[in-house]
């Protein structure tokens, strides 16, 4: 079980640790890890200093728009803040039991982590819910996005397309983008793909081991 500094630990309906605390065990260690401070992740994030200590601390209410800075500017993988599950063997997620991480226009339920090679791969249900467009200054991997149900609107660095049930649609996360929901709300599989420790310039990051030759 994780233990917040306050002592106290929150528990999903999983039953395993909930996002923020999640969240506040992991942004201690990748902060911890790049040596930054409160102050200067602050700054480079645009997130209050205040805001940071209570995400810390468990006390705080993450949204899609402040994970998604946080790994853009600490260059760490979105499921490295909030992943908790173990690897292998059979794994269900029921819906019911996931936490929504929400936006200013979509609700995202983290439903899996899968590492192969030197991928990470992360697996999202994705809804847009139409009452605001949902933006990205961008991060590190590919975006990948099926659309299940509903009308979805698409701009990559200026380009835009419109998406339909059973569409599909890939881009360079790294580019600011956004989702709109054109026929609200839009049902769709998020999944996320980069190298393990790719950073926000496609480079690996300085703190992740070298490959072994074999």
């Amino acid at each position: 079980m994780y233990a917040l500094p306050n002592g106290r630990t929150n528990v999903a309906e999983d039953g395993g640790p909930s996002i923020r605390d999640m969240l506040a065990v992991n942004l201690r260690e990748a902060r911890s890890a790049r040596g930054l401070s409160l102050s200067e992740l602050s700054r480079r994030s645009g997130i209050g200093k205040a805001t940071l200590s209570q995400l810390e601390a468990g006390t705080g209410n993450p949204t899609i728009e402040t994970v998604f800075s946080l790994s853009r500017v600490l260059e760490v993988a979105i499921s490295d803040l909030l992943d908790h599950r173990p690897r292998g063997g059979l794994t269900v997620v029921r819906a019911a039991e996931v936490e929504v991480l929400r936006g200013e226009g979509v609700d995202l339920r983290p439903l899996r982590r899968i590492e192969a090679d030197d991928s990470v791969f992360e697996v999202y249900d994705q809804v847009v819910r139409g009452d605001a467009p949902q933006r990205s200054q961008g991060h590190v991997g590919v975006e990948h996005t099926v659309v299940q149900a509903g009308e979805l609107h698409v701009e990559v660095a200026g380009h835009t397309v419109d998406l339909g049930p059973g569409d599909y649609v890939a881009f360079d996360a790294r580019e600011p983008h956004s989702y709109t929901a054109l026929a609200a709300p839009v049902h769709s599989v998020l999944l996320l793909q980069y190298r393990a420790g790719e950073r926000l310039d496609g480079r690996p990051h300085p703190l992740t081991p070298p490959a072994q030759e074999t």
